[in-house]
């Protein structure tokens, strides 16, 4: 169990090394087995700018847990938008680009981010 956590977390540091060798905005995504977030952090001034979280979704007993990942990204891209972000770097945080973490990843796109 332990090795498990160890490589995730070297998987984490290597992306969040590779996203913060750019200018742009970080999108970076939590996951929990029922829940999942996301930020957008300015590594500059290390402020997040942004963050959603389905928790806060009105209809969130009714969704599916891929749909709600899917509407938090496109929550996220609406206030990024209406900031001026357009361009950001995606910080998958060491979870694969699957499932949930890629349904978030697609909402984002869909609203208008790109990445």
């Amino acid at each position: 169990m332990l090795e498990k956590q160890v490589k995730k977390q070297r998987r984490a540091k290597r992306v969040r090394t590779k996203a913060k060798a750019g200018n742009r905005p970080r999108l970076s995504v939590f996951r929990s087995n029922r829940h999942i977030s996301a930020q957008i952090i300015d590594d500059k001034n290390g402020q997040t700018l942004f963050s959603f979280s389905d928790i806060k979704l009105k209809n969130q007993n009714k969704m599916a847990k891929m749909e709600a990942a899917k509407e938090i990204g496109k929550k996220i891209a609406q206030a990024a938008l209406k900031s001026g972000l357009k361009k950001v770097v995606f910080d998958r945080s060491g979870y694969r680009y699957h499932g949930r973490v890629k349904a978030l990843a697609e909402g984002a796109r869909e609203g208008g981010l790109v990445f």
